[in-house]
């Protein structure tokens, strides 16, 4: 019989007295059966030591805690992208339209902008999730050959300033 696993990550705090985990320092990880199935709890070396001896886990290991890496720091900045979309999107200069939609589909991808549908085929629609705000962006309809250079447009108007 094949038992459904719902893999939880390593807490961190204590599960018996609330305490943080400190960075090094040892703490043991039990997997403990219920009727409906295993239940995963990480407690610190006090708590491990004033067990009950009776109640026998199914499973348990010690480990070192290590706090989690911070998230990498994106590469480009979302407001800096949702700033510059704006900007270029009130100045309407259609030179600006390649450079438009690439950023609005950067902030589709990071799910800050939705397609929304459109009645005109030269007008792409995107609606910003959390405000409400609407973009109407012309279709540059672009080819392959264009895409290196939008890129680099893309790119130098994102970059720090020297």
């Amino acid at each position: 019989m094949q038992a459904d696993w719902e893999i939880k990550s390593r807490a961190h705090v204590c599960g018996r007295t609330g305490r943080k985990f400190e960075p090094g320092e040892m703490f043991y990880t039990l997997l403990i059966r219920e009727k409906d199935g295993f239940r995963r709890e990480d407690v610190c070396e006090e708590a491990w030591l004033g067990r009950n001896d009776n109640i026998e886990p199914f499973s348990f290991w010690r480990s070192k805690y290590e706090p989690p890496a911070p998230p990498p720091p994106e590469p480009v900045q979302t407001d800096d992208v949702e700033g510059l979309l704006r900007r270029l999107t009130e100045a309407k200069n259609p030179a600006n339209a390649g450079v438009l939609y690439v950023l609005a589909l950067m902030l589709e991808r990071k799910k800050l902008l939705r397609a929304m549908a459109s009645q005109d085929d030269d007008l792409l629609v995107f609606e910003h999730t959390v405000s409400g705000d609407t973009f109407a962006i012309p279709n540059p309809r672009l080819n392959i050959s264009q895409i290196p250079e939008i890129q680099r447009q893309v790119g130098a108007l994102l970059a720090p300033p020297a």
